[in-house]
């Protein structure tokens, strides 16, 4: 990345990027602008989105100088189709959350309105093991209603994810209707956790079937998806369900990784393109120029560990299912028979991003020591697969439409799953669990967020981690 960003520099994208200044127009002049930190953290942003977002030519005419807020600022430069770049002001707490690290109770939450009361309830997803929320007994599908003695309300319900501390109080399912329960004290932990939760192999009508939840794509974690591989190679299975219906996204190389170990084996050995890269026009026309082709495409990765070549593929969907995900999706589509997606419609994300930081863009480093922590992720390129599909803005839809009931949630892996119990059917023909319908929860309710951390957002951006250069 560093050696992406020096060739940048050379070819002087940016006015005055190595001394940490603009040109004589954009001298500190006025008493009514902001403070000198940020004024430097504002023009970093100028700098770098300048350079380097996609749509760079769309960038709003808007007077740095004048901006207090330098998080508002930068929201304020986001093109009306952007609702995924970011900015923070801990950028290690944000690397650490790109590699598994978060300080965290281990567990992902959906967050709705019962449509009887409007009152807020939240519902877990699914939890880590060997973490505060494991420890305390809470698994997939308890209901909480309350934290702190106090009801959850849309100005709060992230506390449940932010805090370092809490009580929370389950809420109890009966006849239609929800009461308080009992409560328990949770204290947050820094873990890293293994996105690769949970495997498992199901015997029906001849075929064996393997499952895998993956909840986040880390490069760090390619090992872990190499043994789940070998162990469903090693169970002789014909089929496979990847279940992606909470999965907000991650890292392209890992993306890569997957992809290359279920891919068939033509297209893997191959090195085929998994997807292809478009950057705003100045970079797009530089890398042509140079024929820097690994910033313009991903290839199968022949090197991986694990080969499945598989020709079939059954992912599990959702609203969660995001970015490094919807590529899986997308990516393996020109070259398997069938990718049948089974849930709800995925979230829409075509496009990638890098974290920039001071140290990208200026090379002197007394200049940004008082705003190093701050840095940028802003959305660099759009990607498509190799029959050219991207823009998808409304996601993918379900091949198969099975709602995700978490009010009568079943453990991951389990055939009775309603979205797991689907993919048998359609493999086998054959009905393991009796279905219901598919658009009508158990309660009333609409859901309006869901999330891991304080960084949700950033998970569903689709990350950059691989550039080189010659």
């Amino acid at each position: 990345m560093k050696e992406l960003m020096r060739i940048f520099f050379i070819l002087m994208l940016t006015v005055g990027i190595f001394t940490g200044c603009s040109d004589d127009d954009d001298e500190i002049t006025t008493e009514e602008e902001a403070d000198e930190t940020t004024l430097a953290v504002n023009l970093f942003m100028k700098d770098a989105m300048e350079t380097y977002y996609l749509w760079t030519s769309e960038l709003p005419d808007i007077n740095y100088k004048t901006q207090y807020d330098s998080e508002e600022y930068f929201y304020s430069l986001l093109y009306e189709d952007d609702k995924w770049s970011w900015c923070t002001d801990d950028v290690d707490a944000l690397e650490a959350s790109f590699e598994g690290t978060e300080t965290t109770y281990g567990w992902s939450l959906t967050f709705g309105l019962f449509s009887n009361t409007g009152t807020v309830f939240a519902i877990v997803e699914y939890v880590y093991p060997n973490t505060p929320a494991s420890e305390a007994g809470i698994e997939r599908g308890d209901i909480i209603v309350e934290m702190d003695n106090a009801d959850i309300t849309t100005d709060n319900y992230t506390d449940l994810l932010y805090s370092e501390s809490m009580s929370i109080t389950f809420g109890v399912l009966s006849d239609g209707s929800i009461s308080t329960g009992t409560s328990v004290d949770l204290v947050a932990e820094e873990l890293t956790l293994n996105p690769v939760l949970k495997t498992s192999v199901a015997e029906v009508d001849g075929h064996t079937i393997g499952y895998i939840f993956y909840a986040q794509y880390i490069e760090n974690f390619n090992e872990a998806l190499d043994t789940a591989f070998q162990s469903m190679v090693d169970k002789g299975v014909t089929d496979l369900v990847l279940d992606l219906r909470y999965n907000p996204g991650g890292g392209i190389s890992a993306a890569q990784h997957l992809c290359s170990s279920v891919a068939p084996l033509d297209a893997v050995n191959n090195t085929s393109t998994l997807v292809t890269y478009e950057w705003n026009d100045e970079l797009q026309d530089y890398f042509e120029s140079g024929q820097i082709m690994d910033n313009l495409r991903v290839e199968f990765d022949n090197q991986v560990a694990v080969k499945m070549g598989l020709n079939t593929l059954y992912v599990l969907t959702g609203s969660g299912t995001a970015s490094a995900s919807e590529l899986t999706i997308t990516g393996l589509k020109p070259y398997m028979s069938e990718v049948i997606c089974i849930g709800d419609t995925t979230y829409g994300k075509y496009a990638a991003s890098i974290t920039l930081q001071p140290e990208d863009i200026y090379s002197n480093e007394t200049y940004y020591n008082d705003f190093n922590n701050w840095a940028i992720q802003p959305i660099v390129l759009r990607y498509a697969n190799a029959n050219g599909v991207t823009d998808f803005k409304d996601g993918f839809a379900p091949d198969i439409l099975v709602y995700d009931d978490l009010f009568d949630a079943k453990p991951l892996g389990d055939v009775e799953d309603p979205l797991f119990a689907a993919a048998i059917e359609d493999i086998t023909g054959t009905s393991v669990v009796a279905q219901k319908s598919a658009s009508v929860p158990t309660i009333p309710h609409s859901i309006f967020d869901r999330g891991f951390s304080k960084f949700d957002k950033n998970k569903r951006e689709m990350l950059i981690d691989n550039i080189e250069l010659e």
